[in-house]
């Protein structure tokens, strides 16, 4: 079956289409995270049985299974919320069954899910699942033009083949420069919440950065270089101390090939 496009302008004016992520997909995606969390819940029940088998004394197996099921419930309610909110969040719109189904959710202007719009989204699902098997969200995903339930309508966002904008695959000069150098992401290993701490602000000195290197004089470059550096390290928890202009470049380089990822979307 055809996958359905939407396209859409973000605010720097630049025009992406995307594929959105039919009932299917969605419905496959959200059964994987549930039988992951369907095996994390029983392991806790599991355990929570076992201290109540553990306490000998009646009197003090009360007090003990009253803490039990309170922290048991609490423990539950956390799994089966803050699954889904946590890992859309840090891991780019992706849970473990949206990773497996090839989707990601992200905001309708084409930008990465903000925490705000996770946990919109994810906070709705009570609303989304009556009357009962998640019925309601399945009947908006199937007749909304662009597939969302009620908590992508109040959040803002979408959700998305993860498929990256098709268009001139010839490297840019700067992707020359750093193919030549001999870098790639794997020089450099920075987890999806590190990246996190990047806004668009500092997205944007990168890829500025980067797609200046070759036009300057080179203390203009040694020079940017070490500011920059200055600006983008401490973020992401990198020491600037005892590092030449030469690996402050190629380690900026390796961070502006991550940031593209993360922020292709919003090129």
């Amino acid at each position: 079956m055809d996958k359905e496009q939407v396209g859409i302008k973000t605010p720097e004016y630049i025009s992406l289409q995307f594929q959105l992520a039919g009932l299917g997909s969605r419905a496959v995606a959200y059964i994987i995270d549930n039988l992951i969390m369907t095996f994390i819940n029983m392991f806790l029940i599991i355990i929570a049985v076992l201290l109540f088998v553990a306490s000998p004394e009646l009197e003090a197996m009360l007090e003990a299974n009253s803490y039990i099921i309170a922290i048991l419930l609490i423990g539950l309610f956390l799994i089966n919320w803050g699954y889904f909110f946590v890992l859309e969040f840090y891991w780019g719109g992706k849970t473990i069954g949206k990773k497996i189904m090839g989707i990601r959710v992200i905001q309708e202007n084409g930008h990465s899910i903000t925490l705000l719009s996770s946990l919109i989204r994810n906070l709705l699902r009570i609303i989304d699942q009556l009357p009962a098997y998640n019925l309601l969200g399945i009947i908006m995903i199937y007749f909304n033009s662009k597939k969302k339930r009620v908590g992508d309508l109040l959040a803002g966002t979408i959700v998305v083949y993860d498929e990256r904008p098709k268009g001139n695959k010839k490297l840019s000069p700067i992707e020359k420069e750093i193919q030549a150098r001999g870098l790639s992401k794997d020089n450099l290993q920075l987890e999806q919440w590190t990246l996190k701490a990047i806004d668009t602000k500092d997205w944007n000195l990168v890829r500025t950065y980067s797609n200046r290197y070759l036009q300057m004089a080179q203390n203009e470059k040694d020079e940017l270089t070490k500011q920059v550096a200055d600006i983008i390290f401490p973020k992401l928890g990198l020491e600037i101390e005892n590092k030449n202009v030469n690996e402050l470049e190629n380690l900026l380089f390796v961070i502006y090939l991550h940031l593209k990822e993360e922020w292709e979307y919003e090129l």
